[in-house]
């Protein structure tokens, strides 16, 4: 299901003498984060510090790229045109498509700054993160590579509703890859669609996309959003359990099982929830509910 991942947030003000609230730790639509001036009083005088742009964990690059705008003061669009010029260190498999490597986290805005700079910035902290032993041992140790690792996180990043649920959703992703099963997982698809929805309905389940993971057996190509240090964390040492199926029936309430008919059970729950709620009118296929199983792989 869609993460819903703590928040924190901090009054700060604006260059026009407004404060405004921003709101880290979520994947927020594009507003939320823009250069601020930070405060200081010192001696009784206010002095302004460079202003900071902050990137939540879990935002998709199309985000990224418009908030450096934004705190740029560039047109819209001027960040996703510059990528061919930023020179990026990134990984081979990621083709130039940055998407899992810009790094959440909170950067000074220098005066100077340049998309480029800002997105160098962000891929080479996630280098920082993503290249050292211990990443690169537990990917080893599941089988994957780093930049799978990073994949993967990114599903966990957008799939668990809590940190808590974070290594049980990891171990669903390497179970299902480990039996040959489907990982079936609505946030590949809203990728795809440019979204953010707990609601997946047959007919997107049938979509043609790479990144339909109904339809297309393993991980997508790419990460699907920039993932945090905790799903990074989750994905390298996720705990052990032999769980296949989760969803989230209401907020603090996500089940996670290995048995299909008490999924099943679950995920009627689910619909009749948000049917009661007026948020669904027809039943939905939350992440984790398999239409059709391989012949091979009979539910547990």
């Amino acid at each position: 299901m869609q993460m819903n991942t703590p928040r924190r947030s901090t009054m700060r003000l604006t260059r026009r003498g407004r404060f405004l609230l921003v709101v880290s730790g979520a994947a927020l639509a594009g507003t939320a984060a823009v250069a601020v001036p930070l405060l200081t009083r010192e001696s009784g005088h206010v002095e302004a510090k460079p202003p900071v742009l902050v990137v939540p964990e879990g935002w998709r690059a199309n985000q990224i790229y418009d908030a450096v705008d934004r705190a740029l003061g560039l047109p819209q669009g001027s960040t996703r045109k510059s990528l061919d010029k930023a020179a990026l260190k990134l990984p081979k498999e990621a083709a130039g498509n940055p998407e899992g490597y810009l790094f959440p986290a909170t950067y000074p805005v220098e005066k100077g700054a340049t998309p480029e700079s800002l997105l160098r910035f962000m891929v080479d902290t996630a280098n920082k993160k993503f290249n050292g032993a211990p990443v690169a041992a537990g990917a080893q140790l599941n089988a994957v590579n780093v930049y799978q690792a990073v994949t993967i996180a990114s599903i966990v990043q957008a799939e668990a509703a809590t940190k808590a649920d974070m290594g049980r959703v990891a171990r669903v992703i390497f179970n299902r890859l480990q039996r040959g099963m489907p990982l079936q997982m609505d946030s590949t698809i809203n990728y795809a669609l440019n979204r953010n929805t707990v609601h997946t309905s047959l007919d997107d389940t049938r979509m043609e996309s790479v990144y339909n993971s109904y339809q297309r057996m393993g991980l997508p190509p790419t990460p699907i959003d920039n993932p945090g240090e905790d799903a990074m964390r989750a994905a390298i040492n996720p705990p052990p359990g032999d769980w296949l199926y989760f969803v989230t029936i209401r907020p603090g309430d996500t089940r996670f099982t290995a048995d299909y008919s008490e999924h099943v059970r679950n995920v009627a729950e689910f619909n009749a929830a948000h049917q009661s709620s007026g948020q669904s009118q027809q039943p939905q296929q939350p992440s984790g509910s398999p239409q059709r199983l391989p012949a091979t792989q009979p539910p547990r």
